[in-house]
């Protein structure tokens, strides 16, 4: 009886980190669970849910060590390119944005030799590993957006920075909204 509850105690102590999950890596694929354009998208429970994935120590999906994957620092701004915003807690494209997304995917479809790298950022509050997840998911949100609209999925890469690269420290709502973002950003092939 001892050896059968020491066995069972070994399987899941071997299988916890598989189970948990792992720090997700940047996509350049189409997420079958993301939005489709225009969809709803609410990360179910609050913003102080322990849900997602990632580290606190930096963004989902780092590049060390992945030469297959694109360095975000040999991306660059492209003034066409329009960052989008999202509600609170949410990741679902908002009316006013799709029209922004749609001037990107003209931009982007007039320059096909473009990688794009979209980031997504969220305000501050929540749990680090709840931001990265929403993050995650509102870039997977705006690509899908942007591959519905003629984009070649393998043009693109997302990357998940959750609250750790705000555009506005202030405690108010107003700053807030300026973080919850898609961030745009191109590199030549």
């Amino acid at each position: 009886m001892v050896k059968r509850c020491s066995q069972i105690a070994l399987v899941l102590l071997i299988s916890a980190p598989i189970l948990v999950g792992c720090a997700k890596t940047p996509s350049t694929m189409s997420d079958a669970s993301s939005p489709t354009p225009g969809g709803s998208g609410s990360m179910a429970g609050s913003a102080d849910g322990n849900r997602g994935v990632g580290s606190a120590g930096g963004p989902a999906g780092s590049y060390a060590g992945n030469p297959t994957r694109p360095n975000p620092k040999e991306f660059a701004v492209m003034a066409q390119l329009k960052d989008i915003r999202f509600n609170f807690d949410r990741y679902d494209i908002r009316p006013e944005d799709s029209e922004v997304l749609d001037a990107n995917a003209e931009s982007l479809k007039t320059n096909p030799k473009l990688m794009v790298l979209i980031e997504g950022h969220t305000d501050q509050r929540g749990t680090s590993e709840y931001n990265l997840a929403l993050a995650d998911r509102r870039a997977k949100a705006s690509m899908n957006y942007l591959v519905a609209r003629g984009v070649r999925s393998s043009r693109i890469t997302i990357i998940s920075y959750g609250k750790e690269r705000p555009v506005c420290a202030e405690l108010s709502e107003d700053c807030w909204s300026l973080n919850r973002r898609a961030h745009f950003l191109v590199k030549g092939q």
